[in-house]
């Protein structure tokens, strides 16, 4: 039975439980079947924003992943030391550094990617007709909920979850 509902809310709480279980349930089990030389999910998305983006600088790539730039410090140098990006001094200001993916960490990215949608693919055929439909017409609201959360401002270190900027 759904949770109780407020008059301003259009979902209630079992129902967003559910969503958000379903999406993190997916998330961990791409992550474990697709995860290559002990890749976390941070460290194959850092990869993968730096071989869509092309070179970024640390502070903007930060941003994009929602990490602090102590831990975005530390993945780097563990991409680094497997060959996958450089760091190198912005030519415009050599105090900032910006990242970018090397042909290794390209050739992985694309590797991963592939293993990824060849995975989901696999799975998304063995849907029922009803329930590749309900998918269908259900994905521009997804993409519309990550594209929000994706614009969530990222909370300072120690700031608790949610807490407003």
């Amino acid at each position: 039975m759904p949770g109780p509902r407020s008059s301003d809310d259009r979902f209630g709480e079992d129902e967003v439980n559910r969503i958000r279980i379903a999406l993190g349930r997916i998330a961990r089990r791409v992550d474990r079947h697709s995860s290559e030389e002990g890749m976390t999910r941070t460290e194959f998305s850092v990869l993968a924003t730096t071989a869509r983006r092309g070179p970024l600088g640390v502070r903007e790539l930060a941003e994009i992943e929602g990490l602090n730039p102590t831990m975005l410090s530390r993945i780097l140098g563990k991409l680094d030391d497997r060959g996958l990006v450089d760091r190198a001094a912005d030519a415009n200001d050599k105090r900032a550094v910006r990242v970018s993916t090397t042909p290794a960490g390209k050739a992985l990215h694309r590797r991963l990617k592939a293993k990824r949608s060849a995975l989901f693919a696999e799975q998304l055929n063995l849907l029922t007709p009803e329930h590749t439909e309900q998918l269908l017409t259900a994905l521009p609201a997804l993409e519309e909920l990550a594209d929000h959360l994706v614009r969530l401002p990222t909370p300072a270190v120690g700031e608790p979850a949610g807490a407003a900027r």
